[in-house]
């Protein structure tokens, strides 16, 4: 049972360090684990001044962790309570049942977002579209024009055309509906990022930091194409890795 516990708190620590790096609350972090060691360390030295002003601080530590934390800890329970094992349980049972991509009900939607990607990409078109599940999908686009329309192409295309009322935000796909454009999303404060990207990349970044979705990202100046997974930034991939993480997003396996 020893052996059991040591595993699931180191698990749990690791989890809690992948929530944490990268982002502005990994310092925050380090900080407070500072002040408790300070505190401690007053205190057994028998210091009188040093325990008084950091008592109040250590006494409302939980709450000042769920506070500071929120958005991580946020994400957790997102990840949790959306059901994620038995997604991955689904794709499991589908993978060895032998079903292909082309038996997969999502895959013209697949098919729609990456072409309208390129599309964007060669026409340095912004865009930044989100493919999330059903509760995620109703949690961030209720910022945006909720639309509930059939997913395709020429439709994407339209919405982050320049001119286009509804270019400014992002697009919130569910399946294969696109549920809502114009969406604002929570925006990363990650120091890891690079200093080249703009508001677009940093809410694609804080979109995945808040849920388990993935964020698809064009750049408007020279049309590189990028996307944000468990809060991570990936920068200018080519068209084949951003055809295999759109698979992915819908459940299918890259080389199918």
């Amino acid at each position: 049972m020893d052996f059991i516990e040591v595993c699931l708190v180191a698990a749990l620590m690791y989890q809690g360090y992948r929530l944490l790096r990268g982002s502005i609350a990994f310092n925050i972090f380090f900080g407070i684990l500072v002040v408790f060691l300070l505190y401690f360390s007053a205190v057994a030295l028998d210091m009188v001044l040093l325990p008084k002003i950091f008592q109040k601080f250590v006494e409302a530590g939980v709450l000042i962790i769920i506070i500071v934390f929120q958005p991580e800890i946020r994400r957790f329970l997102l990840i949790i309570g959306r059901g994620g094992l038995v997604n991955r349980k689904s794709f499991v049972q589908n993978f060895l049942s032998g079903k292909l991509s082309s038996n997969n009900p999502h895959t013209n939607a697949i098919k729609s977002v990456y072409k309208a990607i390129l599309k964007c990409a060669e026409s340095k078109t912004g865009a930044l579209i989100v493919i999330a599940d059903a509760s995620s999908a109703s949690l961030f686009g209720e910022s945006g024009i909720l639309l509930n329309a059939n997913l395709s192409s020429d439709l994407l295309e339209s919405i982050f055309f320049k001119n286009a009322p509804l270019h400014d935000g992002a697009v919130i796909i569910n399946g294969n509906k696109i549920l809502a454009a114009r969406s604002v999303l929570p925006v990363s404060n990650s120091q890891d990022m690079p200093s080249s990207v703009g508001l677009r990349h940093r809410s694609a970044l804080g979109v995945t930091e808040h849920s388990d979705v993935v964020a698809l990202i064009v750049s408007e100046e020279n049309g590189s194409i990028s996307y944000a997974k468990d809060g991570k930034l990936f920068h200018k991939v080519n068209s084949d890795e951003i055809a295999e993480v759109i698979k992915n997003a819908y459940g299918i396996k890259a080389k199918d």
